[in-house]
């Protein structure tokens, strides 16, 4: 079975998980293919194909392709429809994710809970004067999409003893750390009773724009906003519209609209607003974690059975 890494693999990380599936498994036919002008080339015999995107160009010179491994849990960048109809299975590293992200959600709440922006703040004045910080046990956590990342942010606060509760598709398989659950039409009741709110779910036709001006309404007026899915799972404008009027107690982004996001972007300025780069899933571990899920893959592609996180 011939697997080809891509040249589209961010961070420089195609010789990193090149080495990775090799250390684990040195017999495998697999090549890393450094130059995009060889891709065309390399994938017109590849069963497999590791990569972060596949331009339209490469899959139509991919004769033999059967299956696409993304290296990301967001699938937007790959055209779903070109693959389903020429029968290319896509599949994703879903869940590699959750324990990086799972800390930076735990590190914005207690920024926020524990007033870090103002002692940032004091600090650069040379201001000494205490204040009065929070314990996540007194607030209740509403997450939107309670899958792999939802359900390591809900074990992180239960060891704070914070509530939890959430939204998930299939309600009936939630994580016992979730003190209540609703399907996708609980998401109001979710909204009403959040002190922090975590955005977790995957940007879908029924998720975008979900987050608009009416449900950052029924947030509590003090709510702070969590967003490390996508950034068109929330309606940017309404969101600084809602952080202007003072209807919201702050936001911390990781995900944007656009990106990088725009120098003019009132986002920068705001002290109620901590912004991070879309970095809240990086790690040290990452390449090894995405050889795993590729090799557990691998194995159930040669044996003929269902692959893991399938997406097409």
């Amino acid at each position: 079975m011939n697997v080809v890494v891509s040249p589209h693999v961010l961070a420089g990380g195609g010789p990193l998980v090149t080495a990775e599936i090799r250390e684990r498994r040195p017999g495998i036919d697999l090549e890393y293919v450094e130059d995009e002008t060889d891709l065309p080339a390399a994938v017109a015999d590849a069963e497999a194909l590791v990569t972060h995107r596949l331009p339209d160009e490469i899959l139509e010179a991919a004769d033999g392709l059967e299956w696409v491994q993304a290296l990301s849990a967001g699938t937007d960048r790959f055209d779903h429809g070109a693959l389903a109809d020429r029968g290319v299975a896509l599949t994703n590293v879903s869940g590699i994710h959750a324990k990086p992200i799972g800390q930076q959600v735990l590190g914005y709440l207690l920024h926020f809970e524990r007033g870090f922006d103002r002692a940032i703040a004091q600090q650069d004045d040379r201001e000494w004067e205490r204040y009065m910080g929070g314990e996540l046990g007194d607030r209740t956590v509403g997450i939107v999409g309670v899958g792999a990342i939802g359900s390591n942010v809900a074990d992180y606060c239960r060891t704070f003893e914070a509530r939890v509760i959430g939204t998930k598709r299939d309600p009936t398989d939630a994580p016992e750390s979730v003190d209540e659950i609703y399907g996708p039409d609980g998401l109001e009741s979710v909204l009403a009773e959040s002190d922090y709110l975590v955005v977790a779910c995957p940007l879908t036709d029924e998720t975008r724009g979900l987050l608009d001006a009416k449900a950052l309404a029924t947030l509590p007026e003090d709510a702070v906003l969590v967003n490390i899915a996508r950034g068109k799972v929330v309606d940017q404008a309404a969101l600084v519209d809602a952080l202007e009027t003072g209807d919201l107690g702050g936001a911390a982004l990781d995900v944007f609209e656009e990106e990088p996001l725009p120098e003019e972007s009132p986002l920068w300025d705001r002290d109620d607003v901590l912004v991070t780069p879309h970095m809240a899933g990086s790690t040290p571990h990452y390449w090894e974690r995405c050889a795993d899920v590729f090799l557990r893959n691998y194995d159930r592609f040669r044996d003929g059975e269902a692959l893991e996180n399938r997406v097409v």
